[in-house]
């Protein structure tokens, strides 16, 4: 009952790690007793406001529960913070998500991981630098963690694919029931087949604005290091760049005219010459 209590609140919206733990600390670690609560209880909760503190209350754990046992009959791994599984990388992070959901072969802390990113408008050049630098760190022992989209990403992983011994990661910013982009199905399945899905959203959630920035520090926080292959500024990557930085993750862009990088590039980020012949990772 306390992994479906703690499963149902880490659903509920605006209920990230730090307020879940804030709820957690009020309530002397009882998970019963947050949903026991009334909401004036709750509102004594720094972070808890009367549209959370309402949210709380009409939790309904028994549609939660049935919810679960569909999740998992369709192979969704379900990873609370205190288990095992959970990837000690993010475990680290202040804003640890509670719950983690999977799908594939989950490997629990690989080794050595390292994020591509990127655009997803990629030039044709760039594209293959991106397959040829993925498979490159492949040879080298590393996973390889990227978010499923379109461009860079899709490169990443298909880079560590094309290797018999490649296993990588991808952070998506929708459910692992409800792949975005829907081209994308195929390749998902061949991660799954040599690596995971995650995402910290509701299985069947479509994308969102929110959560596709929210989970770029998921994927530099379950990485060693963090390469993005081009951006622009306004990229998305410059999120995961910002994120990495933020959590002490080696940051390292290609050197090439994209306005992105040579922003990274210019904030102290490591570069990468096109040819790939001083990758040091």
């Amino acid at each position: 009952m306390s992994d479906l209590a703690w499963i149902a609140l880490s659903l509920t919206g605006r209920i990230g790690g730090k307020t879940l733990r804030a709820l957690l600390q009020h309530f002397d670690g009882d998970v019963q007793a947050v949903l026991r609560a009334d909401t004036p209880q709750l509102r004594e909760v720094p972070g808890i406001g009367p549209k959370i503190a309402q949210s709380i209350r009409q939790l309904d754990l028994a549609q939660v529960e049935q919810a679960l046992y569909r999740w998992q009959a369709q192979a969704v791994r379900i990873v609370t913070l205190d288990d095992p599984a959970y990837p000690d990388r993010l475990r680290a992070l202040p804003d640890a998500p509670p719950t983690l959901f999977m799908r594939g072969e989950w490997r629990a802390d690989p080794a050595r991981t390292v994020a591509l990113v990127g655009t997803r408008s990629p030039t044709a050049e760039t594209r293959k630098i991106a397959q040829n630098l993925s498979s490159l760190l492949v040879e080298r022992g590393y996973t390889i963690i990227s978010g499923l989209a379109l461009g860079i990403d899709a490169a990443a992983h298909m880079g560590a694919l094309a290797l018999p011994q490649g296993y990588t990661l991808a952070v998506l910013g929708c459910g692992v029931l409800n792949i975005y982009p829907p081209a994308h199905q195929p390749l998902a399945e061949a991660v799954m087949r040599r690596g995971a899905l995650l995402a910290e959203v509701n299985p069947d959630a479509p994308p969102s604005s929110s959560a596709l920035v929210a989970r770029n520090r998921l994927i530099s926080g379950l990485s060693d290091a963090l390469i993005v292959v081009e951006t622009t500024t306004e990229g998305g990557a410059m999120h995961a760049a910002r994120f990495a930085q933020a959590q002490g993750r080696a940051v390292y862009a290609l050197d090439i005219a994209a306005s992105g990088n040579q922003a990274i590039l210019a904030q102290g980020g490591l570069p990468i010459a096109p040819d790939l012949q001083a990758v040091l990772l």
